[in-house]
């Protein structure tokens, strides 16, 4: 019996649901750069989530969605505050302390060896040679992409990039944790009480640590725009569905893609350019994504109890 045309519909939006995730989460980087210059990170990242959270409540309260559970409420709040707080908090503090984009973006596409490396212990996940050998492809060859970001990057900006390794752990352990403790929790009310949970969060640092003076330009009301309702709303909710549809360590993969999706963006919008060492990994990076897709469910295979 032929498929009907909602069953290929379904079919062709989860096979490009990796790259429009990839796509919209590698906009962020450039939409730090249109934003940062008109206000302080943590103010900024507070008046994404409550724009995010005044759009997507009432959304949610039409639709009668199924809300977290009590006993639920606390790992989907602590998945926020890694996922939403600390991974977007850290990202936009290195880029406003002079951080490149390219270099934020690499230091977190690590997150792959990382949630490979711990999927094992917290998840029972298993990571084969030759997806072991994707991840390493992926990594060299993201670092080929933006090497010569490295080379050019500010002494000053050096200690920032700390905030970006923050960022890394907090994506790679919200992954994690999301996979292991909120597989079940309907994605729109997983989402809006992380919301919450991360407004309150940036309010109290915005409120001790920065002046909360903003520029209200029509870049940076486009860069809040976008950043509130594609990335926030869009772009996160696309992410827990494919975790909660994949293995934690093959979604994370995706993050390999990134900086060279950056890295295209900011040539096409800002005019930076990259030489022959960023095409060089752009294949290894693709290289890298096509063993461990073509493996199956990276970590799909359980350990025997």
């Amino acid at each position: 019996m032929p498929p009907s045309p909602a069953s290929r519909t379904q079919t062709v939006w989860i096979a490009l649901s990796p790259l429009l995730f990839t796509f919209l989460w590698s906009t962020g980087f450039v939409g730090a750069k249109f934003g940062l210059p008109y206000a302080e990170p943590l103010t900024y990242l507070l008046l994404r989530f409550v724009l995010a959270a005044a759009l997507l409540v009432p959304i949610a309260l039409m639709l009668k969605i199924s809300w977290p559970k009590r006993h639920e409420i606390k790992h989907v709040a602590l998945v926020g505050l890694l996922v939403q707080g600390v991974y977007l908090g850290g990202v936009f503090i290195a880029i406003h302390n002079g951080v490149q984009a390219g270099v934020a973006a690499l230091i977190v596409s690590a997150q792959p060896i990382l949630t490979a490396a711990l999927a094992g212990p917290m998840l029972g996940e298993k990571v084969t040679r030759r997806q072991w050998l994707g991840l390493l492809f992926g990594l060299a060859g993201v670092a080929a992409v933006i090497a010569e970001k490295i080379d050019t990057a500010s002494a000053d900006a050096a200690w920032a990039t700390l905030y970006a390794v923050a960022s890394l752990l907090a994506i790679t352990l919200g992954t994690l944790y999301q996979k292991k403790y909120c597989h079940g929790v309907d994605v729109v009310g997983g989402n809006c009480v992380q919301f919450v949970t991360v407004i309150f969060a940036f309010g109290l640092g915005a409120l001790l640590f920065e002046t909360n003076v903003v520029h209200w330009t029509g870049e940076f009301v486009f860069a809040l725009a976008w950043q509130a309702i594609i990335l926030s709303i869009g772009a996160t909710t696309l992410l827990y569905v494919m975790i909660k549809r994949g293995a934690a360590s093959q979604v994370a993969s995706l993050f390999y893609l990134v900086p060279p999706f950056t890295a295209i963006l900011a040539w096409l919008m800002f005019g930076e350019t990259f030489g022959i060492s960023a095409i060089i990994g752009m294949v290894l990076v693709a290289i890298g994504i096509l063993l461990i897709r073509t493996e199956g469910a990276l970590g799909g295979r359980r350990r025997p109890a």
